[in-house]
């Protein structure tokens, strides 16, 4: 279940990253996928280091939102990181 908020999360926080900061706004696809890529990738790595307990799961509100938090901001990073190689190759 941790892992499936995670990827929603991702693919939203990918997406809404991508509208509100045009530079790496790569589609709405792209912007998706890297955010569930991130998502996934985002929440593994809190919940392996413990992030205070946020991001450790459970059913509790804590685990969830850590599971959010971690999953949006996973996935912004991971787009902006595409969109910085993307950039690059093009020059």
């Amino acid at each position: 279940m941790e892992l499936v908020i995670s990827l929603i999360s991702g693919a939203l926080g990918g997406t809404a990253a991508g509208k509100l900061i045009n530079k790496i706004d790569q589609g709405t696809l792209i912007n998706a996928v890297c955010g569930i890529v991130g998502g996934g990738l985002g929440g593994q790595i809190l919940s392996m280091v413990g992030a205070g307990g946020l991001a450790a799961g459970g059913t509790d509100i804590s685990g969830i939102i850590g599971q959010i938090a971690s999953g949006g901001v996973g996935g912004g990073v991971v787009l902006a990181i595409v969109s910085l190689v993307r950039n690059a190759l093009t020059k």
